[in-house]
């Protein structure tokens, strides 16, 4: 186990050594209440887009689900007539500048894997830049879209926003409630109480603190062929070899076992880079991967190797909401 997985087992599982980083957190989080309430006031070099901009992100590090929650809203946006753009950071893509558009020929290396991922599966104009203020610029210049949504960015108050919309897991909850680096929240949990929504991942049902959502499989997709395979593709019972470079791989290899298959899991960091020889496995068995980790294996891809598609299903409460904040942003548009 790497040194960030057992800080991580830490801020969720407790261990009394996180209280040795106790005067580091107090450092951390006195910043980012600065940072945040410069912003607040006006004083901060805050760029305003000429539409609305919808920000994706979370208070907690690790993934909770923002890139298919992302598909869902350009389609969902998409179905009512609006045309959408998204920025991102593009964690780990090396452009050859900033900002950079993203297409889906490119490669996961150059333009991120989530980044990438969005554009194969939705072809939306998408600008990566670490300065999002400076992407969304990039954007407007070139692209004619009625609303901007920001993958991730909700601690980069460079750039204003119009509405926030906050991801937490359910199942794993916000750990010990503390600031790095003695807990996992990028910002006091404080901060949930001005965020427009906070959707919880895994879920059941809408509660009092926000609404519910889940992760739901659809099919798997062959990475030589393209071909898509149904669900009941491998019998109950199956072994594979389970692959997942996510920010909580638990939760793919638990979707797994859901699906009645016996998976050997092999996690890795969050946005791997992965070769042939590291996902030779033994036996020799099927292997499964996330869509995320699937754009960055395409090249060496073995025939068989496949990745599990997922959607995501909002609760219809939720769906009333932003429904209602569309026509709120984009009044011409109902």
């Amino acid at each position: 186990m790497s040194f960030a997985d057992r800080l991580q087992q830490a801020w969720y599982e407790g261990h009394p050594a996180l209280a040795l980083l106790g005067p580091l957190e107090a450092i951390y989080r006195r910043v980012v209440i600065a940072k945040r309430n410069r912003f607040l006031k006006g004083t901060a070099d805050s760029y305003r887009a000429s539409v609305p901009v919808v920000v994706v992100g979370n208070i907690t590090v690790g993934g909770t689900g923002k890139t298919p929650l992302i598909l869902w809203l350009i389609e969902h946006c998409r179905s009512r007539g609006l045309s959408v753009g998204v920025v991102s950071r593009g964690y780990g893509a090396t452009p050859p500048s900033y900002p950079w558009r993203v297409s889906p020929e490119q490669s996961a290396a150059e333009a991120g894997d989530e980044p990438l991922l969005i554009s194969q599966r939705t072809n939306v104009p998408l600008v990566i830049d670490p300065d999002r203020s400076r992407a969304v610029r990039e954007m407007l210049k070139h692209e004619a879209v009625d609303l901007i949504l920001s993958d991730d960015g909700l601690q980069h108050y460079r750039l204003a926003r119009d509405l926030e919309l906050v991801l937490i897991d359910a199942a794993r909850g916000l750990g010990n409630g503390r600031c790095l680096p003695a807990g996992p929240l990028r910002e006091p949990v404080e901060r949930l109480e001005a965020v427009d929504a906070v959707l919880f991942n895994g879920a059941s049902e809408d509660m009092v603190t926000g609404y519910a959502f889940a992760l739901k499989p659809s099919r798997l997709i062959e990475l030589v062929s393209n071909q898509s395979w149904p669900l009941d593709y491998y019998p109950p019972g199956q072994q594979l070899h389970a692959v997942a470079g996510i920010g909580n791989p638990q939760r793919f290899f638990t979707t797994l076992e859901a699906l009645h298959w016996r998976p050997v899991p092999h996690p890795f960091a969050d946005h791997a880079r992965y070769s042939l020889e590291q996902l030779r496995f033994s036996p020799e068995l099927p292997l499964v991967m996330t869509e995320k980790d699937a754009v960055k294996c395409r090249a060496f891809a073995q025939p068989g190797w496949s990745y599990l598609q997922v959607k995501v299903e909002p609760s219809a409460a939720f769906v009333t909401w932003f429904d209602a904040q569309l026509d709120r942003l984009l009044p011409g548009h109902r």
